[in-house]
């Protein structure tokens, strides 16, 4: 039985987070949150949600300012661990995910001889409502992970992941915003933690009802400085 724990990043997520969490609960792990400055309802819905006895054990963690994704996961990871868990099962808010698939990443991690890190490979991202940047950003990183070092994975991109937690801490990856999952592919591998996929199902809204804070420009050009970044580090650690 793994020692897992249920770490979902939240920010200005307030309309959908009620559901993903309700969703999350069917799994039977303690749930971290962490609302990462959200100016939204997210900080009093998280608070109305903890005052009831069905989230006894949810654990609300808050950023008093946006600090990105890469942040709020590391947030949650060492209270996670100062909990008394090793591991890790990390959601986004937007309602992407299904619950349900966690099972999936946990039964890999079960079924390894060694502690893995694994990474749910999203099925279905040539749907209706998946925007093109998406699918196109999905090919540009995971050429760029597989060149600055990393594995050659189907799905780079994907949020939903199980993190060893001692492992993944001790990658000591800087970046804090989205860029941070990419990071920390890339730096397993250079550290020989094993990587494994697990294939999940995705679900997105239609355009007028998506919660996204991608902006194309401004996340290609920092996607681009990390993986330079990483680029010349490999080329230096050899």
């Amino acid at each position: 039985m793994l020692r897992a724990a249920l770490v979902i990043p939240a920010y200005n997520h307030g309309s959908r987070l009620a559901a993903v969490l309700a969703d999350a609960r069917q799994l039977g792990l303690p749930l971290f949150v962490v609302d990462d400055g959200s100016t939204d309802r997210t900080a009093a819905l998280l608070a109305e949600l903890a005052s009831q006895p069905e989230y006894a054990d949810l654990t609300v963690l808050r950023h008093a300012e946006n600090r990105g994704k890469g942040a709020a996961l590391k947030t949650a990871f060492s209270a996670v661990l100062a909990a008394g868990f090793d591991w890790a099962l990390c959601m986004d808010a937007d309602g992407q995910h299904r619950a349900a698939d966690g099972s999936r990443l946990l039964a890999a991690a079960a079924a390894s001889s060694v502690r893995p890190l694994v990474i749910g490979t999203r099925s279905g991202m040539a749907g209706e409502h998946v925007p093109w940047t998406s699918r196109a950003g999905r090919g540009f990183s995971n050429f760029w992970v597989w060149a600055c070092g990393g594995p050659w994975l189907a799905d780079t991109q994907s949020g939903f992941r199980l993190c060893p937690l001692p492992e993944t801490l001790a990658l000591d990856a800087r970046s804090s915003r989205y860029q941070f999952e990419v990071e920390v592919l890339v730096r397993a591998n250079w550290a020989r933690l094993p990587l494994v996929e697990a294939p999940v199902s995705v679900v997105y809204q239609p355009k007028g009802e998506r919660i996204s804070h991608f902006r194309p420009w401004r996340d290609f050009c920092r996607n681009s400085a990390v993986f330079a970044r990483l680029f010349f580090l490999n080329l230096w650690r050899r």
